[in-house]
């Protein structure tokens, strides 16, 4: 299989599974965001998974500017916004999908 194909299928899942676990919160409580904020932070554990996941995303956007124009790959806001909109179950994939079809894109020409 592809690295292309890899990552289109992890841009798949990573696009179904947070949603198909916020979802039932979202229709039980609505997007109240105080309460989706002391859920995410009610913990240690759920925390340090947070803070872990907002410093890797933050680290993920540097990565999508500085690797992304470096490489030359165009619409480098479409990983950012699934970042934000879905997470980094998105965002990461969708990249490195898009820079490999950008490679391939090169190569062949």
């Amino acid at each position: 299989m592809k690295p292309r194909s890899i990552y289109a299928v992890l841009c798949v899942v990573g696009a179904i599974v947070p949603y198909a676990v916020f979802l039932p919160f979202v229709r039980e409580h609505g997007l109240d965001m105080g309460l989706i904020l002391r859920e995410l932070f009610a913990n240690r554990v759920s925390a340090s998974f947070a803070a872990d996941v907002i410093l890797s995303s933050v680290a993920f956007w540097a990565l999508v500017a500085i690797e992304g124009r470096r490489a030359g790959v165009r619409r480098l806001w479409l990983p950012v916004a699934a970042n934000v909109l879905v997470g980094l179950s998105l965002g990461l994939p969708l990249f490195l999908y898009m820079c490999e079809r950008w490679l391939e894109k090169g190569s062949a020409a």
